[in-house]
């Protein structure tokens, strides 16, 4: 080892920074004792431990800085006394780099970071919510089955060969379950002295944890996740061919309680400047969230919360020049299930679902996520069935406001598979023309399935990996799903960014939102009613006057709706629709009646008079 210098640190940045001048380690300190750094060398195993002198304490944070270290040459901890651990806050997680396999015997190590110097002007892209359209992936899930046929299936690779489908399909933003460095593989636990009913009866421990939400090393991308050796390269690389596409990142991070606070902020703060994502979905219950939001470093990076204290964060009066956070909840996705499936007492609910859109923050509308069923299974199964899953069917959600369409599970009856292609599509069509941003679970627009299982957060195995090897019904629902999303791209009433008025505010002769029923102008919203029109305006470019017309029918019988009258020369045609192909309309200028079959939803579009 080349001769070092070792002399004293500062307090931050926290771990191991790589200068010009050599390497700073800081590291915080809860407890007194022999503390400091051990240097493990990679080839021979040798240990050198370099403490923490008291007079390089400040606080609870020690430092050392050291000259002549070559870190390509060796990995680092910590230590305290006879413990050594892996540093909370480092770059690298060393030996955890195979997916699911760890060996007892190995010791997790800290590695130094890597510079990287190939960005070639990358900057975070900020699209607005309203522009957005969000893609919820699992990494590894995504292009680990053979059907993926890419280069480095199952890793950040696999992602980036899949950028000219994701562009295809037309969405703006992926959405990364747990990328950061964790312990996927629990070693089943060995006990002794058990009789043999406890054996039976003692719920299997399962071995992997897919999804990844529990307590990680949050500064370290996942090792697993990269095809090469480098992860922290590799995920950069992604990153920036993504922003290349148009297409932004936005990583979730699960942090237990006992995280803490500035813990969390300090590794949010890493990412985004080190790793250029573009927005973070937070969970846990001792999230900064007001802190974060009154934070000027991420003023531009879309922050996701299950909540959003906007007073704490912008007083009485303030409205952010760029809207960054956004309520990330489940209410739309339960409430709008209960109106697909035809229950009662829903369509004021879905009203207010569809037109919500908050002034200072923004929200996120999904009718699936990666907790409880895919599309595909929200329509084929009214129980789950987790039984895989080794805890006896006691896991996951009771209650999944689902409908199996009249037979559970695979079914190869025509009029059942008729009627679940309708469903799915209604189901896209909620969350697609409502004012929120609309995230989509991976595999729902070619109708993937986890066979019932809403709960799949132990399986790395066919269950939860994405197959690419679509059936005729998932690539229909495959070009549906393009159609839609480039329909709300080019439709400016879903891209509107204040919530509708009810009024007519363009002096255009109609309100910008507005309900309808059978009668025109006359909705009807008994609490036993399952149709509704919706119509917008909008005044275009060349003054001219455009009109949308949403018929939504969750009924199961057919039903009757007068569409607005239009000026003279006007016509209202069909856009798209969920159910069968319609004939056009009789009548230019005066009111149409229209019958919308049942169970479906049809757009109608006209381009009216001239301001």
């Amino acid at each position: 080892m080349t001769e070092l210098q070792i002399t004293k640190g500062t307090t931050y940045p926290l771990g191991a920074t790589i200068t010009k001048d050599g390497v700073q380690f800081a590291a915080v300190l809860n407890k007194e004792g022999d503390c400091g750094v051990v240097l493990l060398e990679k080839n021979t195993g040798e240990k050198l431990r370099i403490p923490f002198s008291d007079g390089n304490r400040i606080g609870n944070i020690a430092s050392v800085f050291v000259k002549g270290l070559d870190t390509s040459a060796y990995d680092y901890n910590f230590y305290c006394d006879e413990e050594e651990y892996v540093d909370p806050h480092a770059k690298r997680i060393i030996g955890n780099e195979k997916w699911g396999v760890k060996e007892e015997e190995v010791q997790l190590r800290s590695g130094f970071g890597t510079v990287y110097d190939n960005w070639e002007g990358d900057e975070p892209l900020c699209i607005p919510y309203e522009d957005s359209v969000i893609y919820c992936l699992h990494v590894r899930g995504f292009t680990v089955h053979p059907s993926s046929k890419v280069k480095g299936a199952g890793t950040y690779q696999g992602i980036i060969a899949k950028t000219d489908y994701l562009k295809s399909l037309g969405v703006t933003a992926v959405e990364l379950m747990p990328a950061y460095e964790f312990e996927e593989y629990t070693p089943p636990k060995k006990e002794e002295n058990k009789d043999i009913m406890s054996f039976f009866e003692e719920k299997p421990i399962m071995p992997i944890n897919y999804w990844g939400y529990k307590e990680g090393y949050y500064f370290a991308p996942k090792a697993s996740y990269a095809y090469g050796k480098d992860a922290c390269k590799e995920f950069k690389d992604m990153v920036k061919h993504l922003h290349k596409n148009g297409i932004e990142v936005i990583m979730q991070f699960y942090f237990p309680d006992n995280v803490k606070q500035g813990f969390i902020f300090d590794s949010i703060r890493y990412w985004v400047t080190e790793y250029h994502i573009d927005g973070v979905h937070l969970k846990g219950s001792k999230v900064p969230i007001s802190f974060m939001g009154t934070e000027p470093l991420f003023a531009n990076t879309k922050i996701f919360y299950h909540y959003i204290p906007e007073q704490e964060i912008y007083g009485t009066h303030e409205v952010p020049a760029y809207k960054n956070m956004c309520i990330y909840a489940d209410d739309f996705m339960y409430n709008m299930r209960k109106f697909l499936k035809g229950d009662d007492d829903m369509l004021s609910t879905m009203l207010s679902m569809t037109k919500r859109k908050p002034e200072r923050v923004g929200s996120v509308n999904f009718i699936t996520n990666y907790y409880g069923f895919t599309l595909n299974d929200l329509v084929s199964y009214d129980k789950k069935h987790n039984e895989d899953n080794g805890e006896n069917n006691h896991d996951g959600a009771d209650y999944n406001y689902s409908w199996n369409c009249g037979f559970e599970g695979k079914s190869r009856k025509n009029a059942v598979l008729a009627l679940r292609k309708k469903m799915m599509r209604n189901a896209l069509m909620l969350v697609m023309l409502s004012q929120g941003t609309p995230v989509l679970l991976a595999g729902d627009e070619f109708c993937n399935s986890q066979n019932g299982n809403n709960n799949p957060y132990c399986h790395d195995n066919e269950i939860s990996w994405l197959n690419w090897n679509m059936t005729k019904p998932g690539k229909e629902m495959l070009e549906f799903t393009k159609e839609l999303i480039a329909y709300r791209k080019e439709s400016a009433f879903l891209h509107a960014k204040k919530e509708f008025t009810m009024l007519d505010m363009y002096h255009c002769g109609y309100p910008d939102m507005s309900y309808h029923g059978e009668e025109a102008w006359k909705a009807e919203l008994a609490n036993y009613n399952h149709h509704v029109g919706v119509m917008y305006s909008s005044v275009q470019a060349d003054d001219m006057v455009k009109l949308w017309y949403v018929a939504y029918n969750m009924h199961w019988e057919k039903k009757q709706f007068s569409l607005p009258k239009l000026s003279k020369g006007a016509k209202w045609q069909v856009a798209l629709t969920t159910g069968e192909q319609v004939k056009e309309l009789e009548g230019a200028t005066k009111s149409s009646t229209y019958e919308l079959a049942e169970r479906s939803i049809t757009i109608f579009e006209s381009v009216s008079h001239k301001l």
